[in-house]
């Protein structure tokens, strides 16, 4: 089955519903939007001449033509590759070389950037802005039929953000794609026809995902005017969109309650924030809950099992009676129903209840391999199981509790610290409003715990107050032989802290 047949589906069934807004107008119907579609899909083939599986990527700002060109991608039984607008320039070269994109879609302030990489290319690419004239005649002309696909063909081609090493195209069938989107009605929310979605978040990434399961409930895509995420326009948008819901890394929800905005805010019509992408802090969980009320849900995924490996619902947010609620809140949830999770040892062996090891996922949301890559894919699915590379371990019902990437992991003197439990006691401490734990050498115990802490603007702690705050919670060996107090932390374009730049930085100092 082609995912485009989502679009097609809501189309007839739910044709004046809007189907794309920007901001608080209304921009196509569903009506419009699957006839758009349909015609774009008819220029891939009959104009620019695409065959089936060919690659064309989208480097755009978030914007109404990323939902019709996405759907229209798939209509014409292409392979869409979704590519962050904030990226470098080489990044954006080799993605677009990797993937050996024919076409590339861009907005008016990547033109420049993207045209001039063409002659870099190994093969030819054309470059197409969205925001000229020339486009709106490709989505007014005759329409095509719904190119026929296997559930293996590959649908999208997500690159990994590469914090470490270049990037990797995880490669995304239509079955992957309808099976996070069965899932996301299954174990992270219900929409109904007439709820909508804010793209605050990039929809290169996370928030494109869930395009999915609105489409197909008939829910509207709304992009803010500003394009992306703004503390006040959201809470604006709160007021006049009943049925909201967003995606959100975990930073952005502590800067929406954190706002003064929060205080005075109505939010009776935001239904729903789903959050992932970095851990969510206890303390930052409960302080949301207590602004926003019940509306929080977790995920956790990966780009190989697209936002589908296990969620912590707003039921399980809300049960503050059961005997390990902090515990559960302290978790990313149960596996979802498409996937079956474990944690195991080295040898791929599942471990017992409370012991830490690796994440594993196996499922129909698990990517078919990496573009053009047969060795990491090997490595990473060898056994039929997706290899997270997460650290964590799973309670006697199955809550999934992690603890760091395998790569965050430090050793000191023999002894495992991870660094997500040191930096949940430190975010403890009310001056402290972010903070990264990492490893740096020593000549004696191996590794030693420096944590890099943002203050709070006006409070203050000192090295004395939080080495006090760790004794109090932690082993002594797991509390941070160093405190380096700085105005921010290092992030890639989702958000997500680059410990690795962190860990560098410390290596130039020694």
């Amino acid at each position: 089955m082609n995912v485009a047949n989502l679009l097609q589906r809501a189309g007839r069934a739910f044709p004046d519903q809007t189907a794309v807004a920007v901001g608080h107008r209304p921009a196509y119907c569903y009506r419009e939007l699957a006839q758009r579609v349909a015609s774009i899909a008819h220029t891939f083939r009959e104009t620019l001449g695409l065959e089936r599986g060919e690659r064309v990527a989208l480097a755009m700002r978030n914007c109404p033509q990323y939902v019709e060109l996405m759907f229209a991608g798939w209509h014409a039984g292409l392979t869409v590759v979704p590519i962050n607008a904030k990226l470098h320039q080489r990044e954006f070269a080799y993605i677009l070389d990797h993937a050996g994109a024919k076409v590339c879609f861009v907005t008016s302030d990547l033109v420049k950037v993207i045209g001039s990489l063409q002659s870099t290319l190994t093969q030819p690419m054309l470059v197409i802005c969205v925001d000229d004239v020339e486009y709106n005649a490709m989505a007014a002309g005759p329409v095509d039929p719904i190119a026929e696909q296997a559930a293996d063909d590959v649908a999208w081609l997500f690159y990994t953000s590469g914090t470490t090493g270049r990037p990797k195209g995880a490669m995304l069938t239509h079955r992957n794609l309808l099976a996070m989107t069965t899932s996301y009605f299954a174990d992270v929310d219900q929409i109904a026809a007439g709820d909508c979605i804010v793209h605050a978040a990039p929809m290169s990434h996370g928030s494109g995902a869930y395009i999915l399961p609105h489409v197909a409930a008939a829910a509207a895509q709304v992009i803010p005017e500003s394009g992306g995420f703004d503390v006040q326009e959201l809470f604006d948008l709160m007021r006049t969109n009943p049925g909201m819901s967003m995606f959100a890394a975990p930073t952005m929800v502590r800067r929406l309650v954190d706002g003064p905005a929060a205080a005075a805010a109505d939010t009776r019509n935001l239904k729903t924030i789903v959050y992932g992408g970095g851990p969510m802090y206890l303390e930052d969980c409960k302080r949301a809950m207590q602004v926003l009320g019940n509306k929080l849900v977790q995920i956790y995924g990966q780009g190989e099992s697209p936002m589908t490996i296990t969620a912590l619902s707003k039921a399980r947010h809300a049960d503050v009676g059961h005997p390990r609620y902090e515990q559960r809140l302290a978790s990313v949830g149960i596996a979802h129903t498409v996937v079956e999770v474990k944690v195991a040892d080295e040898m791929d062996r599942t471990l017992a209840p409370g012991t830490l090891g690796e994440v594993l996922v196996r499922g129909d949301a698990v990517m078919k391999g990496y573009w053009r890559d047969e060795q990491a894919t090997a490595v990473t699915l060898r056994g039929g199981w997706l290899h997270t590379g997460d650290v964590g371990s799973m309670d006697e019902d199955g809550f999934l509790t992690l603890k760091d990437r395998s790569k965050d992991l430090i050793i000191s003197g023999g002894s495992n610290i991870y660094p997500r439990e040191v930096e949940e006691v430190l975010l403890r401490h009310p001056a402290v409003a972010e903070v990264a734990v990492v490893g740096k050498s020593h000549p004696d115990w191996g590794e030693e715990a420096i944590a890099f802490v943002v203050l709070r603007s006006g409070l203050v702690a000192t090295v004395e107050d939080l080495d006090a705050l760790c004794l109090d919670h932690i082993a002594r060996f797991k509390r941070p032989k160093a405190y380096r107090f700085v105005d921010s932390l290092p992030k890639n374009n989702y958000g997500k802290v680059l410990k690795t730049a962190l860990r560098e930085q410390l290596s130039a100092q020694e």
